[in-house]
């Protein structure tokens, strides 16, 4: 087929040697003199491309041929491992290496490959004029294999899949030229040979399985057949590339070291290639445990709408640490313009303190591969445009562009009043909702029945009931709105319709689209159509606006015209369906105790049977439960957060102490919708001293928040009033608390810290059941102070109570704090108290600030409990 070419007009056989490649260049730029000068660009950058290929994989002489003919180029790469075919697979452009197969696919006219029983070529063609015949292309060659074995890998998650060939192949050819050009020796060269051969076999066998259709193309098992004996092989590539890794860590080549989800991922695919071929049975990766960082699902595809139109404040940034997206919520929380935020530093968003750190730790995740808080809910403050401090809860996970690069998406949640706390993970696979209709308004009738979503009758009153007892569940098992609409719109797509849409008014006109969700989760990305509307205005006459009013449910059928949407909420409606191709829909208003709050929209799609009027009475029902879950799930939304203000008002403002330094921290749960009795406090009593206070009342709820309220209330009178020892002041604080609460009991810390400005201090406390005070010097020596310990508040008035001395040295740090700082699951306290002495210990010398976020984030991350600290420093001066 094609044009003749004529036979080569040069050839020249090069040594398998990485300086072949630029030999090959010239030798294929002086053979092409005379023919136009970008053919010859192409032609010299995938030569060099094959002939480094070859010197990698095959290991042999490499024969170069040239031919001209007609002002096109052929050109091909010959070496002597006819086994070894190639192997192409995907390269993001940022890759940096591993893309000739790539490139030459992109970039030649024609391409292709010719094995014979010695031999193997590859060869490509160049034309300048005219369209080329078809391209024979190549498949992927599979290494032939007599006695193999068949390994099963369940449930490989594509993308993350070619992000590990990718860094496997990265280190490999880096290590492969460096010991051919005389650099340093990471492993041996009988090691590293048995790898990169092993490591071609593995991606040969992935890819052509790969490359077999499958009915879902993002998450699959696949089937390997591979050498019987190859176990030791894979070991060997296992440690050449820990190797590869730790060298890669200690900046001593180029390539970066992979991240956490990677490094799982590797190991993942090594242990069960060779347990399997011991004998062993196939474990998925999706339940494989695993590091809060790393997520079993695929490698969620960045998309920056997803993150505009998102209601949780989100921000993301680049590996060089650059803001490249952010949407209303997280602008409007830190007092910025969301556009003025893109292109700048990370760091403009943190506080001056936790900068430094914050570099370091980026740049050593990018160097290392490890992090200490992606995939988890960290309590931090971020930097206000004013100059405030905002508390905010932060969660962060790795996206990847189409190009192949990381971007940190992070989720800022604040720690005042808010829905939730661990923000869920962004799902990929989302949809959203339906077509426009030709509207017709029907009240629902008396009779009953509705058709299934999937054309095959009506549905039995059994059936009926069950529903909506299903969806009365979903909300009434879930305290966060957003989880419980997800999981409604989940049974509805299920059971009765292809869409499903929940719109809220959040003021008297405005509107937010806050779920939309599809049968199918592998369609259009639903978070997409998410977010705030436009209000309802007095043009507004489409069906949702009309819902909005109280009317309905609204059987709607066919595409209106667009001259009907009046207002941009109507044309917002319309071009939802428009997109999403509805067929049929009904829209009904959501409403509690005579008022009107919302509307949800259910659609089917084109080409399958539409909503009737019989379906309208469930409909009706529908959206009375749905309504009653909603309302119940807001009613308690809003207790929560007038406890959490109440919890937050009563912390307060720390005294200005001279040469004293105070510093306080308050953390919700990151995993409980629920609030606590944590509190802390510090004042100056009327001698000059300054008391200090931590305290636990049991329980999560409102009742915890209000006792803990009346409690420092008390306290600070009690200790104001009277000027005891603190074990005396806690006893009269326990008798005052058994008359309020005869059953409540609560943990707490009297202490008062004596001494002129200059020094010596000393702190008298008393310690009512809660965990001691921890004291660490300005060396990093660390001890609990355990003296002045007592029962709780709330167990025994007659019991007295015992009253702690200790001496304060100058700068060293006084830490008061609750029980969710320390205690975690399935750990010993013993343990847990360590922990908090080596963290403190490390961070003796820095600023008290600093002391407190450092503390938080290194050990606040994914509290199950509320946390309060108090920390104090005597400062004398210098």
């Amino acid at each position: 087929m094609g044009h003749p070419v004529r036979p080569e007009a040069a050839a020249r056989r090069f040594p398998g040697s990485p300086r072949s490649a630029g030999s090959a260049r010239r030798f294929v730029g002086d053979a092409l003199g005379g023919v136009a000068a970008d053919l010859v660009d192409t032609a010299q950058l995938l030569v060099s491309e094959l002939v480094t290929n070859a010197v990698l994989h095959a290991r042999t002489d490499v024969d170069v041929g040239v031919s001209v003919c007609g002002g096109r180029v052929r050109v091909s790469v010959g070496d002597r491992r006819p086994g070894r075919g190639p192997v192409p697979h995907a390269c993001p452009p940022y890759s940096g290496t591993g893309q000739g197969l790539a490139l030459l696919a992109d970039l030649a006219s024609r391409y292709g490959v010719d094995v014979g029983d010695e031999h193997k070529t590859v060869w490509f063609e160049l034309w300048s004029d005219g369209p080329p015949p078809p391209s024979p292309g190549w498949r992927t060659a599979v290494p032939p294999c007599r006695s193999g074995k068949t390994v099963t890998l369940v449930d490989v998650p594509r993308a993350l899949y070619a992000a590990s060939q990718q860094h496997r192949h990265a280190l490999l050819r880096e290590l492969t030229l460096a010991a051919a050009a005389g650099g340093p020796q990471v492993v041996s060269p009988g090691d590293l040979t048995v790898a990169v051969d092993t490591n071609n076999v593995i991606s040969a066998c992935m890819t052509a399985a790969l490359e077999q259709p499958v009915p879902d193309p993002d998450l699959r098992s696949v089937r390997l057949r591979l050498p019987g004996d190859a176990a030791g092989a894979v070991r060997t590539l296992r440690q050449v590339l820990d190797l590869a890794e730790d060298s890669a860590r200690e900046e001593r080549l180029l390539t970066l070291p992979v991240l956490p989800r990677g490094r799982a991922f590797q190991d993942w695919l090594f242990d069960e290639i060779t347990e399997q071929l011991a004998g062993g049975t196939p474990s998925a990766w999706t339940v494989v445990p695993r590091e809060p960082e790393v997520s079993a699902s695929d490698l969620v595809p960045w998309d920056t709408d997803q993150v505009k139109a998102g209601r949780v404040p989100t921000i993301a940034a680049d590996e060089g640490n650059r803001i490249i997206a952010a949407n209303g919520p997280a602008a409007e929380l830190l007092g910025w313009d969301p556009d003025d935020l893109v292109g700048r530093k990370l760091t403009t968003l943190i506080p001056e303190h936790l900068r430094q750190r914050h570099t370091a730790a980026f740049g050593s995740m990018l160097l290392t591969g490890r992090t200490r808080i992606v995939g988890r809910s960290v309590p931090l403050p971020a930097l206000h445009r004013d100059g405030r401090v905002v508390p905010v809860r932060l969660y962060i996970q790795i996206q990847e562009t189409s190009d192949g690069r990381p971007v940190f998406v992070a989720q800022l949640t604040p720690r005042a009043s808010t829905s939730i706390d661990t923000p869920r993970t962004p799902d990929r696979n989302r949809q959203a909702v339906v077509p426009e209709p030709d509207e017709v308004r029907r009240q629902a009738p008396s009779g009953h029945g509705a058709g299934t979503g999937e054309g095959d009758g009506g549905m039995s009153t059994l059936d009926r009931l069950s529903l909506l007892a299903d969806i009365g569940a979903e909300l009434n098992n879930t305290m966060d709105l957003d989880e419980g609409l997800q999981s409604v719109g989940r049974l509805l797509t299920r059971r009765l319709a292809d869409w499903c849409v929940v719109d809220l008014l959040t003021g008297h006109t405005q509107v937010d689209r806050v779920c939309v969700v599809h049968r199918d989760p592998r369609g259009l990305r639903t978070a997409a159509y998410e977010g705030r509307l436009p209000p309802v205005s007095e043009t507004s006459r489409g069906p949702l606006a009309r819902a909005l009013r109280g009317a309905g449910p609204l059987l709607l059928g066919g595409v209106p015209p667009p001259g009907q949407a009046e207002s941009a909420l109507d044309r917002d409606y319309l071009e939802l369906f428009r997109k999403l191709g509805a067929g049929s829909a009904v829209v009904a208003p959501l409403r509690a105790r005579r008022e009107i709050f919302g509307a949800l929209t259910v659609t089917r799609t084109a080409g399958g049977p539409p909503f009737t009027e019989e379906d309208l009475s469930l409909v009706d029902d529908l959206v009375h439960s749905i309504a009653l879950g909603v309302d119940n799930v807001r009613l308690y939304q809003d207790t929560r957060n007038i406890a959490e203000q109440l919890q937050l008002s009563l912390l307060p403002a720390l005294p200005d102490v001279e040469n004293l330094q105070l510093a306080a921290r308050y953390a919700a749960s990151s995993t409980t919708a629920q609030v606590g009795g944590d509190w802390y406090d510090s004042f100056v009593v009327p001698s000059g001293d300054t008391a200090v206070v931590i305290g636990d009342v049991t329980g999560h709820n409102l009742d915890a928040a209000i006792a803990m309220s009346q409690l420092r209330s008390m306290l600070r009178g009690i200790a104001v009033d009277r000027q005891e020892p603190p074990g005396e002041v806690l006893h009269r604080l326990d008798l005052a608390n058994h008359s309020l609460y005869r059953e409540a009991t609560a943990t707490c810390i009297y202490g008062v810290v004596k001494g002129p400005p200059d020094g010596p201090w000393e702190l008298r406390h008393s310690s009512a059941g809660h965990l001691p005070p921890l004291l660490t010097t300005w060396e990093g020596d660390t001890r609990y102070l355990e003296e002045g310990a007592g029962l709780l508040l709330g167990m025994d008035t007659d019991v007295p109570r015992r009253t702690g001395c200790n001496l304060l040295p100058p700068h060293s740090t006084l830490l008061l704090y609750t029980d969710g700082l320390v205690e975690r699951r399935d750990e010993s306290l013993d343990d847990a108290l360590d922990r908090l002495r080596r963290h403190a210990a490390a961070l003796a010398r820095e600023p008290l600030d600093t002391f407190c976020d450092e503390l938080l984030i290194g050990l606040g991350a994914d509290s199950a409990d509320d946390i309060a600290v108090l920390a104090i420093r005597p400062a004398p001066p210098p």
